[in-house]
C-alpha cells in the first residue's frame, strides 16, 4: 500500500507514474507525456479540487533536459513521492527498456 505524503511549496518530488496530458494543458498536445516515472519536479503551489475540498492537488513543474522546467501540472498526492532512491531505480529501469 502506498503511503500518501504531504508536500510544501519548494519541496522536491518525483513522479510515481507516467503522467499524460488529459487536455488540461492546452498549449501541449493531448496525450503528450508530461512526466516519466521517477522524474524530478518541484512543488510550486498547492490547493484542493472544487468537487472535493478534502482532495489535495499539488502544482508541480517537472525538470527536463539541462534543468529546464516544464509547465505547471496538477498532481494528486498518490502520483508523487519524495523517495529519491526509488526514483533513481525507476529511472534506471525505464532507461534500460
Amino acid at each position: 500500500m502506498t503511503t500518501i505524503e504531504k508536500y510544501d511549496i519548494g519541496q522536491i518530488v518525483f513522479s510515481r507514474e507516467l503522467l499524460i496530458n488529459d487536455g488540461g494543458i492546452p498549449e501541449i498536445a493531448p496525450d503528450a507525456i508530461l512526466a516519466e516515472p521517477g522524474q524530478r519536479g518541484v512543488v510550486i503551489n498547492l490547493g484542493h479540487t472544487q468537487l472535493d475540498p478534502e482532495q489535495e492537488v499539488y502544482l508541480v513543474r517537472f525538470e527536463f533536459d539541462q534543468g529546464v522546467l516544464g509547465p505547471p501540472i496538477g498532481c494528486l498526492p498518490e502520483e508523487l513521492t519524495q523517495d529519491e532512491a526509488w526514483a533513481e531505480l525507476t529511472r534506471k529501469s525505464v532507461s534500460m527498456t
